[in-house]
Order: structure tokens, then sequence, then C-alpha cells
């Protein structure tokens, strides 16, 4: 009866909860995994006979496999669906996920550069190529600011506020942040526009973005990973860091040094500190100060 029940669950979906069949393709995958246990270790239940215990028994088992708690959270977000429509259409009395709680998602420590090492994998870098201005001044504007890779990449000209010691950016969801800027990427950044970028013969599309590749056009995601391989690989650095790297590391510094978290929410453009706070506004002379008084490299003369 487990086809049976799968194929009226997954039509329940489409119709009455109008969900994509991409939805619908992952419900059913969680659904199976849990009917592929039952027949690994011979227990020949029915979708209506399953208890809690079988259940508990099912997420203990997949859980010393080494499936990862926000997999099996999802698992179990798709199993739950399927018993609370079994329960909705009194095919059962009672329905057995329902007091299974979550697995606790542990949080893995994301990974991140030291101060040092941040001056190490800088320091590798020759100023005296156009490339090497670049990537000085996307390294130093990645770090200084905590952006997403496509934050910076789509940074433009018109939204540096370099006077002030702000930039603009566009973040998830089309939502547009100030973020502070410090002193040493605002100065790396205004030598790579002035003196590189300006020579530059630039695709008229592209007219606007600050970070252009040789040709004059818009550089890509993949062109800032290598860009950042490159310098790790030339500093010894023997860690596996992207253009998150910088970010985490941007934040983690910060909290090492006492600033207040609100403020790093703030600045990451993170909607909340947790999945049920609202969005907080915080002033932009207190977030300049946070960037000056904590920011390793944020410089002491910043305008506000």
């Amino acid at each position: 009866m487990w086809p049976t029940h799968i194929k009226n669950f997954k039509a329940y979906l489409l119709l009455e909860k109008a969900l994509s069949g991409h939805s619908i393709e992952a419900y059913e995958r969680d659904i199976q995994k849990f009917v592929e246990y039952l027949e690994l270790t011979k227990k020949q239940y029915e979708a209506v006979e399953i208890t809690d215990s079988q259940l508990l028994d099912f997420f203990y088992y997949i859980g010393n496999l080494g499936v990862a708690a926000s997999s099996q959270a999802r698992i179990l977000s798709g199993i739950k669906a399927f018993f609370k429509y079994l329960f909705l259409e009194d095919l059962i009395q009672t329905d057995p996920s329902m007091l299974i709680e979550s697995p606790k998602l542990g949080r893995h420590l994301p990974e991140t550069l030291s101060f040092p090492e941040i001056e190490n994998l800088l320091s590798t870098i020759d100023l005296s190529t156009p490339e090497g201005a670049r990537n000085r001044a996307i390294i130093e504007v990645l770090y200084g600011c905590g952006l997403r890779v496509s934050e910076l990449l789509d940074l433009t000209i018109n939204e540096c506020y370099f006077d002030i010691g702000f930039v603009r950016v566009k973040g998830k969801g089309n939502k547009t942040r100030l973020v502070p800027i410090g002193q040493d990427a605002i100065k790396f950044t205004q030598i790579y526009i002035e003196q590189i970028r300006n020579s530059l013969k630039i695709n008229p599309k592209n007219q606007d973005f600050v970070f252009l590749n040789r040709r004059g056009s818009k550089l890509s995601r993949v062109m800032i990973f290598m860009i950042i391989k490159d310098l790790a690989l030339k500093a010894g650095i023997q860690k596996s860091i992207s253009p998150h790297t910088f970010r985490h590391s941007f934040a983690t510094h910060l909290i090492e040094g006492g600033a207040d978290l609100r403020a790093i929410q703030e600045m990451l453009g993170h909607e909340s500190i947790t999945s049920t706070e609202i969005y907080t506004h915080i002033d932009r002379d207190y977030l300049s100060q946070i960037m000056r008084d904590f920011h390793p490299r944020a410089g002491k003369k910043m305008a506000t």
C-alpha cells in the first residue's frame, strides 16, 4: 500500500497545496528513504501501521550513517507532511510524527583567515601590475566590507561614497544596504579606479561596475575564485578558501574585537540574527564607529 499512499499524497500536494513538481519530488524522496530503511531492515510495516518508534529508529539509523542534521531535518519535514496527510484523510488515528523533534542543526564553523594570514595574502600581490592593483582592491573590499561575491561584482562607481566612508550594495532579494568601508579599502579602490580602470576601454554595458577585467567587462564569479585560489597558493595558505572566507573573517574579527552583533548583522545584510527577529535599523554613524573601533584594517580616520 505504500505506493498507493505515496501516489495519492503527491496528488494532494499538487492539487490542494499547489506545490511545484520539484517540491513534490523532494517530498517523495524523503518518504522513499524511510521505505528503503524498512526494506533494508526487513520491517514489514504498512504506512498506516507506523508508530513513532519506527520513525525514531529510522532517524537513529541515518544519524549513525553520518547523515548531517540539516539533511535529517529535511527528511523529517517530508515525512511529517506525509503522515499529516494520512491523518487528515482519516487513514490513521494518530500522527506518529507529531511529537518527533527536528534534529539540532549543529553549526559548522566556517573557514576563516587570521589577521596575519590576511596580511600575508595581501603581501603576495604584485602592485606593479594592473591586475595586481585591481586584485588588492578586490581583497580589501571583500574583507573590509564583508561583502558577498555577488555584491562585490555588482558594486558600481555611483554607489561608492568614499567621502563619507560607505558603499551601497545590493544584497539578497535585491535589498540594498549601506556598508562602512575602511580606509585601506578606500585607498586601494581609488588607486585602482584612477590609475587602472580609467585607462581601460570599457564595454558600454559595464560602464558602472567598479571591478572589470582587462577587456573592460564585468568580472565573473569564477574569476574571483581563481584570483583568491592563486593568492592563497602564493601565500602558502593551506586552508580551502573562497570569496566567502573573507566575509566570515570580517565578521569573526569584528566579533573577536567585541563589536555589537546587531551591527555586524546589519553590515552583513542578514535579515535577522535568528529566524524570528525582524530586520533592525542601526544608525550609520554607529556602524562607522563599530568599524573604526573593531576592524583591523578600518583605519582611524574614516570620514562619517
